[in-house]
């Protein structure tokens, strides 16, 4: 049995109900506007949390990287992109204020430290990191320094390369995620099993962050033991962006939740028993017994 750890007001762990995160990353397009829509949406299908993204655009990127052509909305280079992406203090203190308005808890994963002092300003209930960031020492470290819980994916990543994560994290407050990193993940690739298999290896929660293009695997993370479930929210698949096409419309957001909630109902407590409303049944069909 894993421990379990407690996010704003939430408790995330074997015995509580999972904790839906809608990513909204980078799907806001750089639109405040677009972004604050995606919020209303995430509340709207019943979710716990939405997640951005932070980068500090010159820390992350190298200078090659970002001089590379790349035509898009802001311009004609990657690091146009980039840096069009990115929101700044403003932005932030507006999606602050709607989230608490709309009363749902808002984090990011930050990709650099400066990124994690920025949000911390914020207060955030937890933070991300990305599977990208989970060889990057340092900046795991510089995460633990603010004490916050935080979710750790795990996507391309090796169980040793996960062990050194965890060694130089700790299990306070951690909780792992599960992924595969492609957008959008083959269903061949997600190996959902591997969330038991984490889960008994280190004995800590384990969740889901899923890039597949459907609901059935999210929703078969959570019967088989995903306590944590994040999934990227946009309001139209064939609007542009990279991570569009793995994300999923709001009709669909909810769906997901309301099964996810109609499973945790309807999984019980594994004692057998016969209810009240079998026994007028039994009295009638039963010959014997």
């Amino acid at each position: 049995m894993s421990k379990s750890i407690t996010v704003g007001e939430r408790q995330i762990g074997d015995q509580h109900a999972c904790f839906i995160i809608a990513e909204i990353g980078i799907n806001h397009n750089g639109d405040l506007e677009l972004a604050k829509k995606l919020i209303d949406a995430a509340v709207d299908a019943g979710c716990d949390a939405v997640k951005f993204q932070k980068r500090t655009v010159d820390v992350v990127y190298t200078a090659e990287e970002l001089a590379k052509p790349r035509e898009n909305p802001f311009g004609t280079t990657n690091g146009d992109l980039k840096r069009g992406l990115e929101f700044g203090k403003a932005q932030y203190q507006e999606i602050d204020r709607h989230c608490r308005e709309k009363s749902i808890m808002w984090f990011a994963s930050c990709w650099d430290e400066a990124s994690v002092d920025f949000i911390e300003k914020f207060n955030p209930p937890c933070y991300k990191i990305a599977s990208a960031s989970l060889t990057d020492d340092d900046l795991l470290r510089h995460h633990r320094k603010y004490g916050r819980p935080l979710l750790l994916s795990t996507g391309m990543s090796t169980l040793a390369q996960v062990d050194h994560a965890v060694e130089v994290l700790g299990k306070d407050d951690l909780v792992l995620l599960h992924t595969n990193s492609t957008y959008p993940s083959k269903l061949e690739e997600l190996n959902l099993r591997v969330i038991r298999t984490m889960a008994d290896r280190y004995q800590l929660p384990v969740g889901y962050s899923g890039h597949e293009v459907g609901l059935a695997p999210s929703i078969g993370a959570t019967v088989i033991g995903a306590c944590v479930l994040e999934r990227h929210i946009t309001l139209d698949r064939a609007m542009w962006g990279s991570d569009q096409a793995a994300s999923i419309e709001p009709q669909g957001f909810a769906r997901m939740v309301r099964d996810i909630r109609g499973i945790e109902l309807s999984l019980g407590d594994g004692h057998k028993r016969v209810y009240d409303t079998e026994v007028p049944i039994m009295k009638k069909l039963r010959r014997k017994g």
